[in-house]
């Protein structure tokens, strides 16, 4: 059960494919090259896991902050994605750049040599320690986590935001705009007897329908001033929401002709219209 036990064999596993992978002529073999290709892919997400949760054990307050990834498109944000950061080093180091241009590729070769350097110092670190020790992180262990954990939120930064535009501050305050819009609806929603508490505890499907419509209308009626405000510009608004502009300005034009008993007429009518 100890993690520094588990680092031990997940560590001789990388070893062992990488030695296969070196004594193996590709050109020769290549399916058996692509399998062990894949076994090391599996074989350094697995070290990656457990590395992470010796991190979160020995230097829990010392973490280098996550906060960027939010700035992250959301189809980035996978299980895998320490896993190829580190591939992404490993070709960077070697010359190769996926998905990019060259000049970036190379401003970020630094930063990816001095991660896998980082990462060589950690595995010979708690190799040594898990030999002596598997049950303690003195001082040295936890130095060189501090700066693998560091090194290594650097490189993903950089490197994600080499291949894509990551969000502005502007963007991620918008989409919190819409969330509280989402929260206040379903608050209103439940005052005025639309929802009911279970639907919600049992994560009723119709809700995927229902929030999002009476949404709409709380953003154009009840809350004028949140992300639905119609006083910005298309540009101004959040992507989610902006190219139906037009479309938003007819349906508000619509609403505000409804007496309040219509408009609760509609907004019960939402709750149930699939």
């Amino acid at each position: 059960p100890r993690l520094l036990s588990q680092f031990f064999f997940a560590d001789e596993r990388v070893t062992r494919v990488v030695a296969e992978i070196n004594g193996l002529d590709a050109e020769l073999d290549p399916q058996q090259y692509l399998v062990l290709l894949n076994q090391l892919h599996l074989s350094q997400a697995h070290l990656l896991a457990v590395l992470e949760r010796i991190m979160e054990e020995c230097i829990p307050t010392q973490r280098h902050s996550r906060d960027y990834l939010v700035k992250f498109p959301e189809e980035l944000l996978v299980d895998n994605l320490g896993n190829h950061m580190l591939f992404a080093a490993e070709c960077l180091l070697a010359g190769t750049f996926l998905e990019m241009e060259e000049s970036d590729g190379a401003q970020l070769r630094p930063k990816a040599r001095n991660l896998l350097c980082s990462l060589e110092l950690v595995r010979t670190v708690l190799r040594e320690q898990s030999l002596s020790q598997p049950s303690s992180y003195p001082e040295a262990v936890r130095t060189v986590l501090i700066q693998f954990d560091r090194l290594f939120a650097e490189f993903e930064l950089s490197y994600v935001s080499s291949l894509v535009a990551v969000k502005s501050p502007d963007e991620i305050y918008r989409q919190q705009e819409i969330i509280v819009l989402f929260c206040e609806t379903v608050e209103r929603a439940l005052h005025l007897g639309y929802l009911n508490q279970e639907m919600i505890d049992g994560y009723e499907p119709l809700l995927m329908f229902t929030i999002p419509r009476l949404a709409i209308i709380s953003g154009l009626l009840i809350y004028p001033e949140g992300p639905l405000s119609l006083e910005r510009s298309p540009e101004e608004m959040s992507r989610v929401f902006s190219p139906f502009y037009n479309l938003l300005k007819k349906i508000r034009d619509l609403l505000r002709v409804l007496s309040a008993e219509e408009l609760c007429l509609l907004e019960r009518s939402l709750c149930t219209a699939e």
